[in-house]
Protein backbone atom coordinates (compact mmCIF):
# COMPACT_ATOMS: atom_id res chain seq x y z
CA UNK A 1 0.00 0.00 0.00
CA UNK A 2 0.96 3.39 -0.76
CA UNK A 3 2.00 6.12 1.52
CA UNK A 4 0.02 9.18 0.78
CA UNK A 5 2.46 11.59 0.84
CA UNK A 6 4.80 9.20 -2.18
CA UNK A 7 3.83 10.76 -5.57
CA UNK A 8 1.46 8.32 -8.01
CA UNK A 9 2.75 8.30 -11.63
CA UNK A 10 -0.63 8.96 -13.78
CA UNK A 11 -1.21 9.14 -17.25
CA UNK A 12 1.66 6.41 -17.90
CA UNK A 13 4.09 8.74 -18.17
CA UNK A 14 7.31 8.37 -15.89
CA UNK A 15 7.34 12.70 -16.34
CA UNK A 16 3.41 13.03 -14.80
CA UNK A 17 3.32 12.34 -11.50
CA UNK A 18 0.34 13.25 -8.82
CA UNK A 19 1.20 13.95 -4.89
CA UNK A 20 -1.60 15.05 -2.68
CA UNK A 21 -3.27 17.30 -5.30
CA UNK A 22 0.38 18.50 -6.66
CA UNK A 23 1.53 18.02 -10.17
CA UNK A 24 4.28 16.96 -11.03
CA UNK A 25 5.22 17.57 -15.14
CA UNK A 26 8.61 18.27 -17.41
CA UNK A 27 8.26 22.43 -17.84
CA UNK A 28 6.66 23.60 -21.22
CA UNK A 29 7.56 26.55 -22.93
CA UNK A 30 4.20 29.18 -21.84
CA UNK A 31 5.86 27.68 -17.76
CA UNK A 32 8.84 30.47 -18.30
CA UNK A 33 7.27 33.50 -17.28
CA UNK A 34 6.04 31.47 -14.30
CA UNK A 35 9.21 30.10 -13.19
CA UNK A 36 11.28 33.06 -13.87
CA UNK A 37 8.68 34.66 -11.64
CA UNK A 38 9.79 32.11 -8.98
CA UNK A 39 13.28 31.84 -9.38
CA UNK A 40 13.19 36.03 -8.77
CA UNK A 41 11.57 35.40 -5.38
CA UNK A 42 14.52 34.30 -4.12
CA UNK A 43 17.45 36.14 -5.10
CA UNK A 44 19.40 35.37 -2.28
CA UNK A 45 19.71 31.63 -2.84
CA UNK A 46 19.05 31.57 -6.48
CA UNK A 47 21.67 33.80 -7.91
CA UNK A 48 20.72 33.49 -12.20
CA UNK A 49 21.54 35.48 -15.19
CA UNK A 50 20.78 33.05 -17.66
CA UNK A 51 18.19 30.76 -16.62
CA UNK A 52 18.16 26.76 -18.37
CA UNK A 53 16.06 26.38 -20.97
CA UNK A 54 11.97 24.78 -20.58
CA UNK A 55 12.97 21.57 -21.45
CA UNK A 56 15.45 21.11 -18.63
CA UNK A 57 12.62 22.13 -16.16
CA UNK A 58 10.40 19.88 -14.32
CA UNK A 59 7.59 22.04 -12.98
CA UNK A 60 5.26 21.26 -9.03
CA UNK A 61 1.70 23.00 -9.84
CA UNK A 62 -0.85 23.04 -7.78
CA UNK A 63 -4.37 24.24 -8.82
CA UNK A 64 -2.52 25.36 -12.28
CA UNK A 65 0.04 27.59 -10.16
CA UNK A 66 3.89 26.59 -10.84
CA UNK A 67 4.77 26.37 -7.03
CA UNK A 68 7.90 24.62 -7.74
CA UNK A 69 10.68 24.25 -10.52
CA UNK A 70 14.20 22.30 -11.01
CA UNK A 71 16.19 21.78 -14.05
CA UNK A 72 18.92 19.38 -14.99
CA UNK A 73 21.24 20.92 -17.24
CA UNK A 74 23.50 18.15 -19.01
CA UNK A 75 26.57 19.90 -19.66
CA UNK A 76 28.45 16.41 -21.35
CA UNK A 77 27.69 13.11 -20.86
CA UNK A 78 29.40 13.17 -18.14
CA UNK A 79 28.30 15.33 -16.15
CA UNK A 80 24.77 17.46 -15.78
CA UNK A 81 23.61 19.99 -12.75
CA UNK A 82 20.55 20.15 -10.86
CA UNK A 83 19.84 23.93 -10.24
CA UNK A 84 17.56 26.26 -10.21
CA UNK A 85 15.10 24.04 -7.06
CA UNK A 86 12.91 26.26 -5.84
CA UNK A 87 9.17 25.72 -4.12
CA UNK A 88 7.03 28.19 -2.44
CA UNK A 89 7.14 28.98 0.27
CA UNK A 90 3.65 27.88 1.53
CA UNK A 91 4.61 24.78 -0.39
CA UNK A 92 7.95 23.39 1.63
CA UNK A 93 7.87 20.34 4.08
CA UNK A 94 5.56 18.45 1.54
CA UNK A 95 8.77 16.66 -0.50
CA UNK A 96 7.99 18.37 -3.64
CA UNK A 97 12.15 19.87 -3.63
CA UNK A 98 12.98 16.00 -3.16
CA UNK A 99 10.46 14.68 -5.70
CA UNK A 100 11.77 17.01 -8.21
CA UNK A 101 15.38 16.17 -7.43
CA UNK A 102 14.74 12.59 -8.03
CA UNK A 103 12.92 13.89 -11.44
CA UNK A 104 16.22 15.32 -12.40
CA UNK A 105 18.19 12.37 -10.96
CA UNK A 106 15.82 9.95 -13.01
CA UNK A 107 16.19 11.76 -16.28
CA UNK A 108 19.97 11.95 -15.88
CA UNK A 109 19.90 7.87 -15.46
CA UNK A 110 18.06 7.51 -18.83
CA UNK A 111 20.69 10.08 -20.25
CA UNK A 112 23.17 7.22 -18.81
CA UNK A 113 24.95 10.71 -17.51
CA UNK A 114 27.50 9.78 -15.26
CA UNK A 115 27.65 12.65 -12.38
CA UNK A 116 25.28 15.15 -11.41
CA UNK A 117 26.48 18.05 -9.42
CA UNK A 118 24.49 20.85 -7.30
CA UNK A 119 25.89 24.10 -6.36
CA UNK A 120 23.41 24.96 -3.14
CA UNK A 121 22.97 25.98 -0.01
CA UNK A 122 20.11 23.08 0.91
CA UNK A 123 22.90 20.87 1.73
CA UNK A 124 20.83 18.62 3.80
CA UNK A 125 18.48 18.41 1.41
CA UNK A 126 20.86 17.21 -1.17
CA UNK A 127 23.13 14.76 1.32
CA UNK A 128 19.33 12.64 1.85
CA UNK A 129 19.64 12.68 -2.07
CA UNK A 130 23.21 11.00 -2.04
CA UNK A 131 25.12 14.25 -3.01
CA UNK A 132 28.52 14.77 -0.80
CA UNK A 133 31.40 16.71 -1.64
CA UNK A 134 33.84 15.38 -4.19
CA UNK A 135 37.18 13.70 -2.50
CA UNK A 136 35.66 15.16 0.71
CA UNK A 137 36.13 18.71 -0.45
CA UNK A 138 34.37 21.35 1.74
CA UNK A 139 33.62 24.59 -0.44
CA UNK A 140 33.52 25.13 -4.14
CA UNK A 141 35.33 28.39 -4.75
CA UNK A 142 34.09 31.17 -6.70
CA UNK A 143 35.57 33.88 -7.92
CA UNK A 144 33.96 37.14 -9.64
CA UNK A 145 35.80 38.33 -12.28
CA UNK A 146 33.17 41.20 -12.78
CA UNK A 147 30.48 42.78 -11.04
CA UNK A 148 26.88 43.90 -12.67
Amino acid sequence: MRSAKLPVNIKGNPEFWNMQGIIFRQARLADMPAIKKLIRSHPQQLMQVMVPKAKDFFVAASQGKIIGCCALEVYSKRIAEIRSLVVDANFRKQGIATHLINLCLERAAKLKIREVLSITSAVKLFNKQGFSTFHREKFALLRVLRSK
